[in-house]
């Protein structure tokens, strides 16, 4: 049996697990990045399904990220949110990183909120701002389509021309313009991790385009893309990226910034959620 076909069929078995929880139907799938796992707690007539509990799914061991599905109602929309997503710097596979996106796509969501916390390199982002992804750098050297496609999950080649909707990226600059909350737009430079980049490797992305760094979302894009659900992608800038703040770089100081931001992050999440609803 191929790696594709049996993913399927992985993907088959979690979404059985779940609906022997519920039959909710979410509109919106969310990947909650780190800091913002709490704001799970605040979707109404919640489900919550802890990832153990579900076929399949891997679990994270990164501080931040609590390791629920959780599926529900949040600002009158039908939503189901990862509270904690893996990494490829944990040793999971690229289809492991992206088996919750995977999953909540096919419980049926059809658009998907992914978020982050990142570095900024663009010299006007300061830490804390908002940004909205308009694009991606993969510089991962993965990509969860590797191996032989299975045609019932997507298409062997996927168009990432528009990979970040359009659409989407507009409701959250009049969710943000309604809240007068300032957003940042930019590309996403996404890397394996976990080290964090040297200053001469922030040089060469800020020469490669990208104006924010990290160590996720790219893969659960992809993912996501080839399956057919429109992406909305939105990073929290936490720290200034290596050789641009001056400070040592830790991941405390990533949770730090994201807990500071959190509530203008969480009023942005709820003024998109409506719009998109």
């Amino acid at each position: 049996m191929n790696t594709q076909a049996s993913e399927r069929e992985r993907v088959d078995r979690a979404v059985a697990a779940v609906r022997e929880r519920t039959e909710r139907r979410p509109q919106v799938a969310l990947v909650l990045g780190s800091g913002l796992g709490s704001w799970a707690e605040t979707i109404e007539d919640a489900t919550r399904i802890p990832y153990a509990e579900i076929p399949g799914m891997p679990q994270s061991h990164v501080a931040g990220h609590a390791g629920n599905l959780v599926l529900g109602e949040a600002e009158g929309v039908s939503v189901v949110a990862m509270q904690g997503r893996v990494h490829l710097y944990e040793g999971h596979s690229p289809q492991d990183a992206v088996f919750g996106a995977r999953l909540m796509i096919a419980l049926g969501a059809e658009q998907v909120v992914i978020t982050n916390a990142a570095g900024g390199i663009a010299s006007r982002f300061a830490v804390g701002d908002l940004m909205l992804i308009e694009d991606h750098l993969n510089l991962t050297g993965m990509t969860p389509l590797m191996g032989t496609n299975e045609a019932s999950l997507g298409p062997r080649f996927v168009d990432m021309t528009t990979a970040y909707d359009a659409d989407l990226r507009e409701l959250a600059v009049e969710g943000a313009r309604a809240l007068g909350i300032e957003l940042q737009h930019g590309v996403y430079a996404g890397l394996l991790g976990p080290s964090y980049e040297t200053p001469a490797e922030i040089r060469m992305l800020h020469r490669m385009g990208a104006d924010a760094v990290g160590m996720s979302t790219v893969l659960e894009v992809i993912a996501a893309r080839h399956m057919g659900a429109r992406v909305l992608g939105l990073s929290c800038i936490t720290n200034a990226a290596a050789g641009l703040g001056g400070a040592t770089l830790n991941h405390e100081e990533v949770q730090e910034t994201a807990d500071r931001v959190r509530d203008r992050f969480v009023s942005l999440l709820g003024a998109t959620l409506r719009r998109m609803g």
